[in-house]
């Protein structure tokens, strides 16, 4: 049962220290520089060149206004994505919903498990099944014996080693006019490799687990403040709920997005124009940072998929838990202990466990995580038409259904995924 309202006119508690202010929409967005997306964006970079640096401009909004909306959705309702699905939607859509959530997320945490792997081995040598395997157990054992938001500021820290690609600009000489031609007036040919990079960028910077991810922490934060109530409860706390959640979702996505878009750029000018245009290992990958790090370049990049992937799987688990708990009716969340939600444990377990499987197969770990990304893309439009369906109704979010403004965005994003993923494969092999 939530809080009494006699707790709702209480002066906000002032959260403890700088770590405090670290919200969902944060998390989010630095969890989204995962290692599928680090691979991707190196991939696109070496592939295209300058050529796709303008969807990272013209990804931001969309990705920022579909991330709001599931924040919103988790306020509003108290409730992650899936329990609200389960109590306004009939069954078929839910586990449509979930069935789709789980395919992209266990593809993609085999991949980001694997690619750590791969990045110790590529700093100390060794065997890479063991490091996986060691990967994924540190990721479970964490969530299990540690609450996700103590540990995840001090991973924050590995991850600022992808602000290196930033370091680019001192490094080499940057064609600037390209550059802004390639960002804001774009010319790119419209054929099966170009929309599958597309499809590719799209599903690392728009992803399933980020919609389910961020609306059950949104709710998970708001039962821990003793301040806040739900908004269908105590709708007055609205414009300061909304407003903090806005802001962290925001800012979130453009930290994402900047890092993105000079991981690109830094493939671009250092692999692409000296004739790298397909990245086969976590060594080429590496190589892009050569000129910033020179020989600590395999140490700046490892660290960073590393980073990435210890905040990124556990992400990724516990979305696929959230959901499929809240749809059973478990009890559900991070900060609970193991024998207060066993269920919800129990799929965090079975997620990264077949994650690890899924490596026995031996994919190149690069080719792997585009891969991953490419699913997240096809997986995504379906999952957000469901999501602005629910969104829009009335007995859902009450007076805070979807403004007009935030419902263009968040339909125009759910398009422009659809639009891309259909043209991939109708011109998949030309």
């Amino acid at each position: 049962m939530r809080r009494s309202a006699l707790n709702l006119s209480a002066p906000p508690t002032k959260k403890p220290g700088p770590l405090g202010l670290i919200g969902p929409g944060i998390i989010t967005g630095a969890s989204d520089d995962d290692p599928s997306g680090i691979a991707t964006y190196s991939q696109v970079g070496s592939q295209f060149g300058l050529g796709m640096l303008w969807t990272m401009v013209f990804s931001y909004p969309l990705m920022s206004g579909i991330q709001e909306i599931c924040a919103r959705v988790g306020r509003v309702t108290g409730h992650g994505l899936a329990e609200s699905l389960r109590r306004h939607y009939p069954h078929w859509v839910l586990h449509s919903a979930i069935v789709l959530l789980l395919l992209a997320n266990t593809i993609n945490i085999g991949a980001d498990i694997g690619a750590m792997g791969a990045g110790l081995h590529l700093l100390i040598g060794g065997p890479v099944q063991l490091f996986v395997l060691g990967f994924g157990l540190l990721c479970f054992l964490l969530q299990i014996f540690i609450p996700y938001r103590n540990y995840v500021p001090y991973l924050k820290w590995l991850c600022l080693g992808l602000f290196a690609y930033v370091g680019i600009l001192f490094a080499v000489k940057i064609p600037w006019l390209a550059v802004l031609h390639a960002t804001f007036l774009p010319r790119f040919p419209l054929n099966g490799p170009s929309l599958t990079a597309i499809v590719a960028i799209m599903g690392t910077t728009i992803s399933p687990y980020m919609f389910f991810w961020q609306a059950s922490e949104e709710a998970e934060d708001q039962t821990l403040d003793p301040t806040e109530d739900t908004l269908l409860r105590a709708p007055g706390q609205g414009h300061r709920q909304l407003g903090a959640m806005r802001a962290g979702t925001w800012i979130g996505m453009a930290f994402s997005n900047v890092v993105a878009f000079f991981i690109i750029l830094t493939a671009a000018v250092v692999l692409h124009a000296h004739g790298i245009t397909d990245i086969q290992t976590s060594s080429q990958a590496a190589e892009a940072l050569r000129p910033v790090a020179g020989r600590y370049a395999f140490l700046l990049f490892s660290l960073g998929i590393i980073g990435t992937g210890l905040l990124a799987v556990p992400v990724l688990a516990g979305s696929s838990a959230y959901a499929f708990a809240e749809a059973r009716r478990w009890p559900v969340g991070l900060e609970k202990k193991p024998g207060e939600a066993r269920g919800f444990y129990w799929i965090i377990a079975v997620s990264t466990l077949v994650g690890i499987g899924l490596n026995a197969v031996h994919l190149d770990p690069v080719k792997a995580l585009f891969w991953s990304a490419v699913v997240n893309g096809v997986v995504a439009a379906p999952l957000m038409v469901i999501i602005m369906l629910l969104a829009c109704r009335k007995n859902v979010m009450g007076k805070f259904t979807l403004p007009m403004g935030l419902k263009l965005l968040g339909w125009g994003a759910t398009a422009v995924m659809a639009a891309v993923t259909v043209g991939m494969f109708v011109t998949f092999g030309s």
